[in-house]
């Protein structure tokens, strides 16, 4: 006996919004602050939303992941300012959630501070970083590419010989 959510039942439309929803909701999960709500309202502790957040565990699925990883571009006057993935650490507190020992530590201003903190962190010097070793890579690249460009060039000398 196989047990039916009842999906197959929806419109496209109605698939179409809770696609939505659920995308906006996961998306959500990366704000500590909000995680922080739910738990002192006691949702963390409902078996049914326990529930809820392993079904969602599908979207660390690469076909629905790619959703979460839409790139915002802001520009103003035709001119690119910055290219920024959104939410991308909702996946991870994602699983977090999975575990009772972290939904009664986020319980805590505290802990929510803290984990904001962290991120604000991570953003601000993984984007210099990540710059930084892609730039370093890249003129390792060329450098390494001119070298063996050069050992396949013929000196004079050897041009001589063909005269």
């Amino acid at each position: 006996m196989s047990f039916n959510c009842g999906y197959d039942l929806e419109t496209e439309d109605q698939q179409r919004l809770r696609f939505q929803v659920e995308l906006e909701f996961v998306q959500c999960l990366a704000n500590p602050n909000y995680l922080n709500f739910l738990a002192q309202r006691g949702i963390l502790k409902d078996k049914a939303f326990i529930n809820y957040l392993t079904y969602l565990q599908y979207w660390k699925r690469p076909e629905y992941a790619k959703f979460l990883n839409l790139r915002i571009i802001h520009n103003t006057d035709c001119c690119l300012i910055m290219n920024l993935y959104r939410y991308p650490m909702c996946l991870s507190f994602l699983d977090l959630l999975q575990y009772e020992h972290f939904r009664k530590e986020i319980t805590s201003g505290q802990c929510a501070k803290f984990i904001e903190d962290q991120q604000l962190l991570h953003w601000q010097f993984y984007i210099r970083k990540r710059t930084r070793l892609l730039q370093q890579a890249a003129s390792s690249s060329s450098a390494n590419n001119q070298e063996n460009s050069s050992q396949h060039l013929p000196n004079s000398h050897q041009m001589t010989a063909f005269k």
